[in-house]
Formats: C-alpha cells, sequence, structure tokens
C-alpha cells in the first residue's frame, strides 16, 4: 500500500509496474539487466481518489497522463532496481498529494484611484523635466 496522507492510500493492485532496459552509458551491463521502471497508476479507474483530486493530477501529470486516464512515470536514473522502483513511488505520492491540494481562488483587484492619479502626476513631472531640457528655441 503506498500512504499519500491520512485520508489517501493507494493499493497494490492499482499500481502496475514494468521493468525495461535502461538507456545511456552502462557497458556490457546495460545491455543485459532491465534496472529501469515504468509505474502505472490507473488514476481515472482509482476508487482511491474523490474526483477533484483526480482532476487536479489529470493537470499536474500533464504528458504523463495517458488517454486511458493512467498516470505512468518513468525512472532509470539509479543502477539499482530496487532504487529507481522507490523513486517512481515517491514521485507517484508526491504528484497524488500536490493534487489533494486545494488552490487558493484568486481575488481580482482593482488599481485605487489615488494610485492612478500619483503615477499620472509623476508622469507629467517627468515629462516637463524632459522639456525643460536641451536648446533655447
Amino acid at each position: 500500500m503506498l500512504r499519500i496522507n491520512d485520508r489517501i492510500a493507494i493499493e497494490e493492485w492499482e499500481l502496475v509496474e514494468q521493468f525495461i532496459r535502461s538507456s545511456g552509458p552502462g557497458g556490457q551491463n546495460v545491455n543485459k539487466v532491465s534496472s529501469a521502471v515504468e509505474l502505472r497508476f490507473e488514476a481515472e479507474r482509482s476508487p482511491s481518489l474523490p474526483d477533484p483530486v483526480k482532476r487536479r493530477l489529470q493537470r499536474l501529470a500533464g504528458r504523463r497522463w495517458t488517454k486511458e486516464g493512467a498516470v505512468v512515470i518513468q525512472v532509470q536514473e539509479e543502477r539499482s532496481q530496487a532504487r529507481n522502483r522507490e523513486i517512481a513511488r515517491e514521485r507517484l505520492a508526491a504528484l497524488v498529494l500536490q493534487a489533494t491540494l486545494v488552490p487558493k481562488r484568486r481575488v481580482p483587484t482593482k488599481v485605487s484611484q489615488n494610485q492612478k492619479r500619483k503615477r499620472v502626476d509623476a508622469k507629467k513631472a517627468r515629462s516637463e523635466v524632459k522639456e525643460t531640457r536641451g536648446w533655447e528655441r
């Protein structure tokens, strides 16, 4: 079980791990060992997540969200398969935790009349300074 917070926990059956060969340098070992991990979480069909969290997760996941409604996380940073697996689970947990946070609603503000007047007065003063420069006409 992957615990996100006190209310949300993802069950093991909801996660699918697939081990693939890593790309990049590594000598002969890279051709023999499947150390990279691809973690797939069927978020759209998950009973663990409330609908608002699913919507936020979809927005946060970006390209990692598939058409079928799954979050796919690939990790090939370490040479150890077990460590890559841990990193993938940590990233998924962090992503879901971020989706649980409700963003603060922006309250639109207006510029006060006093501030508008001050800005115009400053522009006029600057204009007068520039106008007095140069040759007499």
